[in-house]
């Protein structure tokens, strides 16, 4: 969703701050305009700046999650593409692109474990080196690979090496963006 709706916070709720990357409390009562809701969190504009809410704090919103299509995978077996596929669903929760159609993937590899399952290695970078959001947006990349059947590891590096341009975004996220 890019189109701003506003609503009331029916109860209290935690928040990131935007850019900054801090938690804070958002009071039951706050009018927010929700500006984005993409790979289940939301964005909202409060209290004069950003903020990131995520999904298990949707009923604060008074919405209901987002169900976001699983890649089908066959018992025993994680492929590239379903990894891909996880990450296209990880937004900056400032620009309606994901991840890697923005640029920021680097590198992903998948590690045979003993036991059989996966580990996924990513190495990513943020469009900004002061973002404070580097960790939210690797942490949410980490939990939606380690929720892929048969992926039990999952490392989401950031790397700063080397330093992210708009070039590197796909024609799909262009065209998103209307570049």
């Amino acid at each position: 969703m890019n189109s701003v709706s506003s609503v009331v916070l029916t109860r209290d709720c935690d928040a990131i701050q935007i850019p900054a990357g801090n938690t804070v409390a958002l009071p039951a009562g706050t009018e927010v305009d929700i500006t984005q809701t993409l790979g289940g969190s939301y964005t909202v504009h409060a209290m004069g700046g950003l903020f990131r809410i995520a999904p298990k704090d949707c009923d604060a919103l008074g919405l209901q999650p987002e169900i976001v299509a699983a890649v089908p995978i066959t018992a025993g077996t994680v492929d590239e593409q379903a990894v891909w596929e996880s990450l296209r669903s990880c937004y900056d929760p400032e620009i309606p692109v994901n991840i890697v159609d923005l640029g920021l993937v680097y590198d992903m590899g998948i590690e045979d474990l003993p036991t059989g399952n996966k580990k996924v290695f990513v190495k990513m970078t943020l469009t900004a080196p002061g973002c404070g959001m580097g960790a939210t947006i690797a942490g949410d990349a980490q939990q939606k690979l380690l929720s892929l059947p048969g992926i039990e590891d999952a490392s989401v590096e950031i790397v700063w090496d080397p330093a992210w341009h708009q070039s590197m975004i796909t024609d799909e996220g262009r065209r998103i963006l209307g570049l």
